[in-house]
């Protein structure tokens, strides 16, 4: 059906045909002139697209305002998020060098506990939380007349232009910000500095709507002060008139402190009020709540520059002064003003304004991200507090508040006085994990006992060629044993917590209420891995129907003198139930999640559609071989089908060789090969009648081709578009679907890897990649083998949850990974910290990789 004028987008669609199975598509688009007139009215030249705007779409959620999935969730759960402006990047900074401050200023926002929610307009769109893309399409217009300066005033303007059709970017300044934080909810902003009053501010009422937006909108400014060439105390009384709180933070210093004029730490004007530390700003800010019902205000905390990098305050006067005159004499007013004057600033100070002006934004952003961390804290605190005395008052207990405060007379230390700071209830982490985890795991956590065989004389690295490798049948051996909390999903949980460094895990798992279960919840809590996703089942739970025991799962590994595994044996039937009880379906919003085999198939399948509800990518860990299958067992309510691709439940697996054949057999039995959508994909992948022998013995070899793995692997990417198979010794095969856009395409490096192309006009598939990463190691002194690919599974999701992507880079880090649990006795490495800084490479290297990309577009 065709909807809308035939100018638009024309669709045709041919049905497919029996065989082979190709659906063909044809389109055609007519655009109108540039100049020609829409609607009865005629664009300006200068603002003019090649292409005539697209139609709305009434399906959309929100034409002009939308908050990114991680600033919604932190929000929503009370997480510390710093709001930060556009406007240095299109009106202060020269691209590509504001790409580098913009994600240098995230990176500070994260180092300090917080979540940076970048605020700009793009494409008519107001944006809060902007992605690396995002920020290089607005920074890219530095400079450029039609990239706007977006004040309160000017954002009915851009929005409205982008519901008419017209896509224009820009900055935010200080009021466009604080506006569009508050509509978040976002309460802590960290910028450079404040608008004010213009000198001669009181015959020109040049006065920065930056004042009156403090003065009616909840949003705590971190800045410098305001801009050193405008009318500090002209701007102090206007805020005082606004009824904004204004304080400056003492830095160190004592007695009377002024308030810093950017550039300097001084201005000659007293501040109104000082605060200490974050978190004094913090409960200032947190105090406003009682105000709630009345008009909302906000605040403005004076953070002054580094004393490092403070300006001589004669020599930046000088300078100031006469850019001012400049200005005024060439005519520059309004939105013109501050940019003209920043940058001649620049030029008469010869540079070193600029320096200055770097260190304070860090400095602010810094500061405004511990502010909002400690202001997470007292909610959560508080708010825990009121929680305790509500169900206190509900079981009929007096005087609620002066219990929760009573001190035993006889405690000698009754009259010592507790800092609240030490009775926060949650660090930033845990209270991130419970709420808004960035990585989901549903998997088995167990006690492990590896069993390494060790006659006497041998030599775990070189036994004697005397003495048997493998342990005897049907006797006692001697072996070293060594005990360790495991279990698939807990490994996996485990090093993605280890690796990620703030990257935030949580674990839903199930124990019993046993010794053993009680032994891994507490290591679980040592480690620092949130326990509240993992409930202690009873025993024993006796029904009228069916009595039922619960024991924690427990793992024994029976390993040769080399460390292979000989045998192994589990007690995994606490997940063995089609439906067992406890398990946690409270919903959150995992960028990745991973669901193990340890569970049966229908909750296998359960799992991994809800977690598909959340929008949450979903990684397949098989465990072994019997249970490898299981994903594809029909099994519970036909709304836990597996999805076939584009609509795929499981995005990612990690099966090694031997679990890729079970896979591949469950599947075939299950008759996933048979249906028409599978046929349907197959087609799209653009696979030569001939097949692809030869390029699969090219790609990795004779013996793996010979033993169907890259088939296997291209047969199951229909169900499972990416699948990394584990060789061992062999390294790592990635096989995965190429969508259409995907740049690897095109790309003449990646060339040799692409082993078939989309010949049939499919929209979704745009071919078949495959490549063979060798090892990043041989390791001759192993220790142990257990969590070995468990470990590389949490290391390349953690990779994953950070925006990384599949690359040879962050598969060989995860080898890395894997290579440490090798050498460890347990069953993750505690050396998988080391990592950490790795991941922060990887992704400096990704965002050079976007700027050349968008340098050279």
């Amino acid at each position: 059906m065709m909807i809308g004028p035939a100018s638009w987008q024309v669709p045709f669609r041919l049905a497919s045909r029996p065989k082979p199975r190709h659906i063909l598509f044809f389109t055609r688009s007519i655009f109108r002139g540039p100049n020609e007139r829409h609607k009865g009215w005629t664009r300006p030249r200068d603002l003019i697209r090649s292409k005539a705007p697209k139609p709305i779409k009434p399906s959309e959620r929100n034409l002009v305002f939308q908050v990114s999935t991680e600033v919604s969730r932190a929000v929503n759960n009370n997480l510390p998020v710093v709001a930060l402006e556009t406007t240095i990047y299109t009106h202060g900074y020269p691209y590509p060098e504001n790409v580098r401050l913009a994600l240098d200023l995230e990176k500070i926002v994260r180092a300090n506990g917080a979540i940076p929610a970048t605020i700009g307009v793009v494409r008519g769109v107001a944006k809060v939380g902007l992605t690396n893309e995002e920020l290089v399409t607005l920074a890219a217009g530095a400079g450029k007349p039609e990239t706007m300066k977006v004040s309160r005033r000017d954002l009915p303007y851009i929005l409205g232009m982008g519901v008419a059709g017209w896509k224009l970017n820009g900055g935010t300044t200080v009021s466009g910000t604080m506006l569009l934080a508050a509509k978040a909810g976002i309460k802590v902003f960290g910028t450079g500095g404040l608008g004010g009053v213009h000198r001669g501010g009181q015959d020109t009422m040049d006065i920065s709507a930056d004042l009156t937006e403090l003065g009616r909108t909840h949003v705590a400014v971190i800045s410098s002060g305001c801009k050193s060439f405008l009318d500090i105390p002209r701007t102090l009384e206007y805020l005082e008139t606004q009824g904004v709180t204004v304080c400056t933070f003492a830095d160190g210093r004592t007695g009377p402190i002024d308030f810093p004029a950017f550039y300097t730490r001084d201005s000659g004007s007293k501040s109104p009020m000082v605060v200490r530390d974050a978190r004094e700003a913090a409960a200032i800010i947190f105090s406003q709540h009682m105000f709630s019902g009345s008009k909302q205000f906000g605040m403005l905390f004076a953070n002054p520059v580094p004393e490092e990098f403070a300006m001589q305050k004669a020599d930046i006067d000088a300078a100031i002064d006469q850019a001012v005159q400049e200005a005024a004499e060439q005519g520059f007013h309004g939105h013109a003003n501050t940019p003209f004057i920043l940058s001649r600033i620049k030029d008469l100070t010869h540079g070193n304004s600029l320096t200055a002006n770097r260190a304070l934004i860090e400095s602010n952003v810094a500061m405004a991200a511990k502010v909002a961390v400690e202001l997470s804290n007292l909610k959560d605190f508080y708010n825990q507090e009121d929680k305790e005395m509500a169900k206190m008052a509900s079981l009929g207990q007096a005087d609620v508040g002066l219990r929760r405060r009573k001190r035993d007379s006889t405690d000698e230390t009754s009259n010592i006085e507790v800092n609240p700071r030490d009775e926060l209830a949650h660090s930033i982490t845990e209270k991130a994990a419970s709420k808004t985890p960035d990585i989901v795991v549903y998997g088995s956590v167990a006690v492990d006992l590896s069993c390494d065989y060790a006659p006497l004389g041998a030599d775990a690295h070189s036994p004697p060629s005397d003495l048997p490798i493998s342990p005897q049948m049907h006797t006692s051996n001697l072996a070293a044993l060594s005990p360790s909390i495991g279990g698939v999903g807990c490994n996996v949980a485990l090093a993605a917590h280890r690796a990620g460094g703030t990257t935030s895990v949580l674990l839903r798992s199930l124990v019993a209420k046993d010794l053993a279960g009680q032994t891994i919840l507490s290591a679980l809590e040592t480690e620092g891995l949130y326990i509240g996703g993992i409930p202690s089942l009873p025993l024993q739970l006796e029904n009228p129907d069916v009595k039922q025991e619960h024991r924690t799962a427990q793992y024994v590994a029976i390993n040769d003198a080399r460390k292979d595994l000989v045998l192994a044996m589990s007690d995994m039937s606490i997940f063995s139930t089609p439906s067992p009880m406890s398990v946690h379906f409270m919903r959150v919003n995992p960028k990745w999640s991973v669901v193990d085999a340890n569970w049966h198939p229908r909750m296998i399948r359960k799992i991994s559609c809800r977690l598909k509800d959340w929008k949450s990518k979903v990684a397949y860990e098989p465990v072994s071989v019997p249970k490898s299958g299981g994903i594809f067992q029909p099994s519970g309510p036909t709304s836990d089908h597996l999805g076939i691709f584009p609509a795929h439940t499981v995005d990612l697996a990690t099966p090694n060789q031997y679990e890729l054949a079970a896979m591949h057999t469950a599947a075939k039995k299950w008759e996933f090969f048979e249906s028409q959508r599978w046929w349907e994909v197959i087609d799209s992948l653009g696979i030569p009648s001939s097949g692809l022998r030869d390029r699969f013995v090219a790609t990795t070899n004779h013996k793996m081709t010979d033993e169907g793995i890259p088939l296997q692997t291209i047969q199951l990417l229909p169900i499972i578009p990416t699948i990394l198979t584990k060789l061992g010794a062999d390294g790592v095969l990635l096989t995965e679907i190429l969508k259409t856009e995907d740049p690897r395409l095109t790309d003449p490096a990646h060339a040799p890897y692409v082993l078939s192309r989309t010949m049939n006009g499919s929209v979704e598939a745009g071919g078949v990649y495959m490549r063979l990463f060798p090892p990043v190691e041989v390791v001759e002194d192993v220790v142990s083998v257990n969590g070995v690919g468990d470990t590389f599974l949490g290391v390349l999701v953690a990779g994953l949850a950070k925006g990384l992507e599949l690359n040879e880079g962050l598969i060989n880090l995860a080898q890395r990974g894997a290579v440490m649990t090798l050498r460890s006795k347990e069953s993750v490495s505690p050396q998988l910290g080391e990592l950490t800084p790795e991941f922060d490479r990887l992704q400096q290297e990704a965002i050079t990789e976007v700027l050349e990309t968008a340098m050279d577009g």
